[in-house]
């Protein structure tokens, strides 16, 4: 059951790193016009001459595309910080790096220099490059296994209230204004406050303490406080089990879970995932929304409002998939998602080339935009986390997450960079490259990516050791509170 303990676990982990990871995501979007105004500004008072209109694209490409690399930076800490400190430590750990963004962008316009804001941008990428990979390992490794799937979808959750929350920050009558921006930039370092302040008080991961610390004392302890009963042998069982399982094969490092044969399936499953949730053009489509709702002929001044609109669905729509996931599991979720994501991206093209001829057209485009949406929202977004804790083992977890981190921020940063080249290119046929890649990965989930609902971590091993075809020692077997699953639906 879910104890008001495991609840706030989740809530203030979640609050104080997801959160800010979508917030940064979305911030720089609606202040954008006030902020090259200041780096124009800035430029000239220093030099006499109005800013190079190239050397400002320039600028503000660096701007955005800063966050994502220091984010591919994050994710190549985690494997040692996990490691090293612990899923609790990493994340008290990681709220420096956030509070010293929020201070610096904070005081920006004060101190006069637009260049410590395009370098706030890439530490609190590193923050968001951690918090994406840390959270959803540490509340997988917190939640019981028929809780472990909502649990998991939470960071998500969060992520797309803080895209909401700096969106309606951002409307021009709250903070988006020529005054208000270094405020809506520097309140990032809020929910860190909060997070270090409450957090210490929670139990550490008792996967990692028991299984990587050796000390199962206190992993009783945690899990007893998180469980709120105090008979949790049957799941401490389950790890110790791991851990035998485990001696044999030591800590992965990236390197190592790369040529391990053994994990093979597993690898280049969550490369496939990772890499269709940000091929598919979700960061594109939400580029490309405020357009096709003006040209849908809704107002200027209204473009924002819909957008915000747009933002509240995505919340809505990732919080039903966190009531759904525990009963009609990640696969159908994954494959349901994808497929609305490919089909809105074909009926997108369509009526993007029509709605100069057809005048319905651009209201189709519309829907399309929020089908879209709500199809990343249910599948696309939340569930590979969700897998890659669920598909690997304590050992491999943190290699596993550096590595589907990394791949991560590399297809964000690349689409960033190359989406407004292929836009000039291609026009609105660029959705069918977007279209192709998610058929790909709909194709590849179906095949090969099992369910992993309700499953402890050594059957959901089991099952990818057939697909490995190779073998796992026999007192694996002997897991107590097994559910047995018919071969064919493995």
């Amino acid at each position: 059951k879910m104890t008001f303990l495991l609840a706030m676990v989740a809530l203030v982990s979640a609050f104080g790193s997801s959160f800010q990871y979508g917030y940064n995501v979305s911030v720089i979007n609606s202040p954008a016009p006030y902020m090259q105004d200041f780096y124009n500004r800035t430029h000239f008072n220093r030099t006499g001459v109005p800013m190079d209109s190239g050397f400002q694209t320039l600028l503000w490409s660096l701007t955005v595309s800063m966050y994502p690399l220091g984010g591919l930076f994050g994710s190549l800490l985690v494997w040692p910080l996990v490691n090293n400190c612990g899923r609790k430590g990493t994340l008290l750990l990681n709220n420096l790096f956030s509070i010293v963004a929020a201070i610096l962008m904070g005081t920006s316009e004060l101190a006069k220099t637009f260049e410590v804001i395009i370098v706030s941008r890439v530490i609190i990428g590193v923050f968001a490059g951690l918090a994406s990979n840390v959270v959803p390992m540490f509340l997988g490794e917190v939640s019981p296994k028929n809780l472990r799937g909502a649990i998991g979808v939470v960071p998500q959750l969060f992520i797309t209230v803080g895209i909401l929350v700096a969106q309606i920050l951002g409307l021009n009558s709250i903070l988006g204004k020529p005054e208000g921006w270094p405020v809506l930039l520097g309140l990032t370092g809020i929910p860190s406050l909060i997070q270090l302040l409450i957090l210490p008080f929670f139990p550490e991961s008792p996967r990692y303490l028991l299984i990587q610390k050796g000390n199962e004392e206190q992993a009783r302890k945690a899990l007893q406080r998180l469980r709120g009963w105090d008979d949790v042998d049957d799941e401490i069982e389950e790890m110790r089990q791991e851990d035998r399982s485990e001696k044999e094969e030591g800590q992965f490092s990236v390197l190592s879970l790369c040529t391990f044969r053994g994990l093979r399936w597993q690898l280049i499953s969550i490369i496939v995932m990772m890499m269709g949730q940000q091929l598919s053009g979700i960061n594109a489509v939400f580029y490309y929304a405020d357009r096709i709702f003006q040209s849908a002929g809704v107002d200027d001044n209204n473009v924002q409002y819909v957008t915000v609109a747009t933002g509240a669905i995505n919340v809505v729509m990732t919080l039903l998939a966190v009531f759904i996931v525990e009963s009609l599991g990640r696969r159908i979720l994954l494959l349901a998602g994808f497929g609305l994501c490919c089909a809105s991206c074909v009926v997108l093209t369509v009526a993007l080339n029509l709605q100069s001829t057809v005048s319905w057209m651009s209201y189709l485009s519309i829907v399309c935009v929020i089908v879209y949406i709500i199809g990343h929202a249910i599948g696309a977004s939340p569930i590979p986390f969700v897998m890659i804790t669920e598909m690997f083992l304590q050992s491999s977890r943190p290699a596993a997450f550096m590595v589907g981190g990394s791949v991560h921020w590399i297809c964000n940063f690349t689409v960033g960079l190359v989406f407004l080249y292929m836009e000039a290119g291609l026009g609105p046929y660029c959705f069918l490259i977007f279209c192709a890649i998610c058929l790909a990965t709909i194709v590849y989930i179906f095949f090969i990516v099992p369910e992993t609902k309700n499953k402890t971590f050594m059957e959901i091993n089991k099952i990818m050791a057939k697909r490995n075809k190779v073998e796992i020692q026999e007192d694996k077997e002997e897991l107590k509170d097994f559910h047995a699953v018919p071969s064919g639906q493995a």
